[in-house]
């Protein structure tokens, strides 16, 4: 027998702005799915209401990221609380982390978390990410690292949490997992994928066991001039459509 959701739809229930970021969120949500990053109904993506600085798009407990829609996810206000009549909870521990970032740094619209084995493997290693790849490379200049404290419930590691992310956009949360952060769900993917190929490279390049060449401190440090000549100064916008059209063949349905 096959269960599935009946979610009415909030197309004609929201702007258009807030829908099309609905549609954008649940297709990263189905995104971290497809590329295998996903932890049953755990960790979250947050995504900033265009137009409402204290609004918030959130995962609804319970639900598998292949099965959001974008009427499914729930609106919440800085203290996670629904702002949108919904037949569905979030969890508390969930948006305390997400609530720090987007109150911290105005200009972060989506943060994302994951708890990949291999970005908690590189979690766990005292030197952290290695400079052994491109993939690295293109990574630590904007990475920051937070130490654990346990389950994200407390409100004072808020605090120190923005303090050691700064002015960057990419985290490793020690013992934990991953973090990343943009102006978009776009940008915060392309991050995420990076960052997550980085940790993976460095995982399978360990488990050779020989000695490993890194790249040279005054590469990795312009790197971020070169990813913008790559990219034609488009940065994540410039995957992101394809991405939506692998989606359109394997996972459809998330823009429901």
């Amino acid at each position: 027998m096959t269960r599935t959701l009946e979610i009415p739809s909030l197309r004609e229930a929201v702007t258009p702005q807030e829908w099309q970021a609905r549609v954008d969120l649940a297709a990263c949500y189905r995104l971290v799915a497809l590329f295998g990053w996903d932890d049953l109904v755990f960790t979250h993506i947050s995504l900033r209401v265009p137009g409402q600085p204290d609004q918030f798009l959130i995962n609804p407990y319970g639900l598998c990221f292949e099965e959001i829609t974008a009427s499914s996810l729930v609106k919440v206000d800085h203290e996670g609380r629904p702002l949108m009549d919904s037949p569905f909870d979030i969890n508390p521990a969930g948006f305390v982390i997400h609530s720090a970032v987007h109150v911290g740094r105005p200009y972060v619209n989506c943060v994302l978390h994951t708890h990949s084995l291999h970005g908690t493997a590189v979690s766990a290693q005292a030197e952290g990410l290695r400079p052994i790849s491109q993939q690295a490379a293109l990574v630590l200049p904007r990475l920051a690292y937070h130490g654990y404290e346990g389950l994200a419930l407390r409100e004072a590691e808020k605090a120190r949490l923005v303090a050691d992310l700064g002015s960057r956009n990419l985290m490793v949360l020690r013992n934990h997992g991953l973090l990343a952060c943009g102006r978009s769900a776009a940008e915060a993917f392309n991050g995420m994928y990076l960052l997550e190929a980085a940790c993976r490279i460095q995982v399978l390049a360990q488990s050779g066991g020989g000695a490993l060449v890194e790249v040279p401190q005054d590469i990795v440090d312009g790197m971020p001039q070169q990813s913008r000549e790559v990219t034609r100064g488009q940065g994540a916008d410039l995957v992101w459509p394809a991405l939506l059209r692998r989606l359109d063949r394997r996972l459809p349905g998330y823009d429901a």
